[in-house]
């Protein structure tokens, strides 16, 4: 089913296309602009709210600046949907998501028009100031270049890095901030008061007519814009004093807020800010969700809804006949909350994720114990730090893929300074139609080589409740060493997951199945592959021993050993990267050990994988259960002579 545009938005198949309409016809472009990606995210999924939330500002964007010349560059890219579709891909855009189909998020190798790629949050102003440095470099000082950065984003340190930085240049930079007071979540913190402050100041909204009266008056005054500036200049500073301005006090100029669902204004305004020289910002509002009342009412829920229909805004559920399993994340965040009521030292931490890692579970039943501290990794590692000297026993929750940008902070806040702070890693694995910016490849690798850290991994739900239970308890949290447990995005394999807690001996692996000539080693819920391999391997005779392992630091080496003894065939399975992760530590100890015997390691290979189903993506990579029972076979009937 392929999606039909409105009858003007059916015109445009570049941005240049778009400069060609009268100004007055815009605001027909954003309708049927808005409406198409309400059509084809309610029949194909997709990220909703915040597309829905940019629409005027991406028509007024690509309609004034000469794109891709001028370069934009949508920050995490949630929002960029209208993008896409007035950029050449309309056609192609119902294979948004979809293995082999477009990315979810902008994407240099796509098209031009992404100037570059995105998908982890508050790099827009940072990679757009390096654009605009090496313009100048490069004599072409009068391109644009526009970040924009929504107020979520903007919680980041590196986007307070990239202002700092910018604020001393004179590069041709324009970042926009689109303040809708979210991110997936609510945002949180002074940021977001102080955004709100400025809304509602009754100073700042003077300035802002002041000043874009006065800039209206170009024409009759026959000055340019920049011989302006310099005459408001001072009266907008004074003004100011009333109530200072962050953004200025970092030498940005600050234009807003503005309406940034009028589009006649935001083109006027954009057309007069594409002349003033310098850094600046343009403080925009919008509403995520705008233009569909669902949306608008729960924008949280309608970041991401799946499937629904656009009358009646009832969002598709699967209807199960049996009772199912549930998400990896519920299970943890449940969890949580149960043993925090048996232990009142423990404490939970969340980047800006409470609904995705199921933390908002915990500040429900405990707010005062749960902290969302924002879009912010390092920050939550080394506040976990923190709260971990004094005695807390912390659960610092944080998706596998956002981890990597705190690895400094686990290494010098955490572990050499021996604090034994819990890390939750949820979607580690492929997360699936997200994509490689957001797979959590690289957890296994990176984690398992940092002194003073534990690293596990639960096949199924009763495992990591027991690694959570274990993680927390006196024997761990005196020992004075991190506690890794990572875990994969969606549904677990037991429908009755609420299983008595038990403390494991850290470090011990399990037998799942014995067997003969080929010994199966697996690490966390992948490990149920395996199990569906070896009953397709029993119909045809083979019979493969499985070994959970468990834990990839420390390694069972006890059970290693035995393994090694009888078997001079070994298959290691994992949903990590094979360069530096569970099967290179089993390599590792075999050599350590001077064992000889053929290993073969599946994994993820050392390449980008792009976006798709995760059984879609596995499949790929030779892991799913299918590539494990014929990786069993290579290993037993390779180079050995068959007698007929």
């Amino acid at each position: 089913m392929l999606i039909t545009p409105g009858s003007l938005l059916a015109t445009i198949t570049t941005p240049e296309d778009l400069r060609k309409l009268d100004k007055s016809r815009l605001p027909q472009v954003a309708d049927e602009l808005r409406q198409f990606i309400i059509d084809d995210v309610s029949v194909f999924g997709g990220h909703f709210g915040a597309s829905l939330g940019v629409v005027e500002l991406t028509v007024a964007l690509h309609y004034v600046f000469n794109t891709p010349d001028d370069q934009l560059v949508w920050d995490v890219g949630h929002q960029a949907y209208g993008h896409k579709i007035l950029t050449g891909r309309r056609e192609k855009f119902h294979t948004n998501r979809f293995y082999k189909g477009l990315s979810g998020f902008p994407k240099r190798k796509e098209s031009e028009y992404d100037s570059f790629g995105v998908g982890h949050s508050s790099t827009s102003i940072s990679a757009a100031l390096g654009m605009a440095v090496a313009s100048q470099l490069q004599g072409n000082s009068q391109r644009n270049h526009i970040a924009v950065i929504g107020d979520g984003a903007l919680t980041a340190g590196e986007a307070f890095e990239g202002m700092n930085h910018a604020g001393a240049t004179d590069s041709n930079l324009l970042i926009v901030l689109n303040d809708n007071c979210m991110s997936i979540d609510p945002n949180v913190g002074a940021l977001r008061e102080y955004l709100t402050d400025i809304t509602t100041s009754q100073t700042y909204n003077r300035v802002k007519d002041e000043v874009w009266n006065l800039l209206g008056k170009m024409d009759k005054l026959g000055k340019t814009a920049q011989e302006l500036v310099s005459q408001v200049q001072s009266g907008i500073k004074s003004s100011l004093l009333e109530q200072s301005n962050l953004f200025e006090s970092l030498n940005l100029r600050y234009f807003g807020p503005i309406d940034g669902h009028d589009i006649d204004h935001l083109v006027s305004v954009l057309d007069d800010m594409k002349h003033i020289p310098g850094p600046k910002l343009l403080h925009v509002l919008t509403v995520k969700g705008k233009g569909y009342a669902p949306a608008e009412k729960d924008q949280t829920k309608w970041h991401a809804p799946g499937l629904f229909d656009k009358v009646t805004g009832v969002i598709q559920k699967k209807i199960y006949d049996t009772p199912q399993a549930p998400k990896y994340q519920d299970v943890f965040g449940n969890t949580l909350v149960e043993l925090a009521e048996k232990n009142p030292r423990i404490v939970g931490v969340t980047p800006a994720m409470p609904s995705g890692s199921s933390m908002n579970i915990m500040m429900k039943a405990m707010p005062k114990r749960a902290f969302d501290v924002g879009i912010a990794e390092q920050h939550a590692v080394t506040f976990s730090a923190g709260m971990a000297t004094q005695g807390e026993v912390v659960f610092c929750n944080i998706y596998s893929t956002f981890m990597q940008r705190a690895y400094d902070q686990v290494i010098h806040d955490v572990c050499i300074q021996e604090l034994p702070v819990i890390f939750c890693l949820d979607r580690a694995g492929f997360a699936g139609a997200d994509g490689p910016t957001h797979h959590g490849a690289y957890d296994l690798a990176y984690m398992r080589c940092i002194p003073n850290m534990i690293v596990a991994a639960p096949m199924n739900e009763q495992e990591l409740r027991n690694m959570m239970f274990t993680a927390q308890s006196d024997t761990i949290q005196q020992g004075k060493q991190a506690f890794t447990i990572r875990y994969p995005r969606g549904e677990g394999v037991m429908p009755n997951w609420r299983t008595p807690l038990e403390q494991q001996i850290v470090g011990k692996g399990r037998m799942i199945a014995d067997g003969e000539e080929v010994a199966i080693l697996t690490i966390g819920h992948i490990g149920n592959y395996a199990v569906e391999a070896t009953r397709m391997l029993a119909k045809e005779g083979i019979k493969p021993a499985h070994f959970d392992m468990r834990y990839v630091k420390p390694l069972d080496e006890a059970l290693l050993h035995q393994i090694f003894s009888r078997f001079d065939r070994v298959l290691t399975v994992e949903d990590g990267c094979v360069m530096g992760g569970f099967g290179s530590a089993v390599l590792e100890f075999m050599a350590d050990h001077g064992y000889m015997a053929r290993v073969k390691r599946l994994g993820i290979p050392d390449a980008v994988i792009e976006h798709g189903e995760q059984i879609e993506l596995h499949h790929e990579c030779g892991f799913d259960p299918q590539g494990i029972a014929d990786a069993v076979r290579q290993l037993l009937f390779t180079g050995r002579t068959v007698t007929i």
